[in-house]
């Protein structure tokens, strides 16, 4: 059970490492000006997109659930948990979203500047706090 916990830990972590750096690009993507940059921002976009955050969030979600078999928790009646899981929703969704981001890119469609990716770089921190807070306290509503 302890290895399954510290697998998600990790793997919570690794994805949202990638949450966090992934709009980042985007911030100096929509800054740059010259081909060769946005070349270079769309092969580090699609690798940290692949390679890291989707795996991450795969082995995460699964690790979570695995979790939940484990301790038996009761999904219906354990407010903090159904929070948590509607918290891990929001974050399925930002990742989509950022996935949406890196296509027009690559595609040459973005619509939007550095500073609205700056602001939508940390949309995710207040998942991450919420989702501990939630975990560690387990409040009683």
């Amino acid at each position: 059970m302890l290895w399954v916990k510290a697998f998600h830990i990790i793997f919570m972590v690794t994805w949202f490492a990638a949450l966090f750096y992934l709009p980042r690009l985007y911030v100096y993507h929509a800054c740059s000006d010259d081909s060769i940059s946005h070349e270079r921002f769309k092969i580090m976009e699609r690798k940290l997109f692949w390679g890291i955050a989707t795996p991450g969030a795969i082995i995460t979600i699964v690790l979570g659930f695995w979790l939940i078999a484990i301790f038996e928790y009761p999904l219906l009646s354990t407010t903090w948990l159904q929070l948590k899981i509607a918290l891990v929703a929001l974050l399925v969704i930002y990742h989509v979203w950022c996935g949406k981001l890196m296509i027009d890119f690559r595609n040459n469609r973005n619509t939007h500047s550095h500073k609205w990716y700056r602001v939508f770089n940390e949309l995710p921190v207040f998942g991450l706090i919420a989702i501990i807070l939630l975990v560690e306290l387990q409040p009683v509503f």
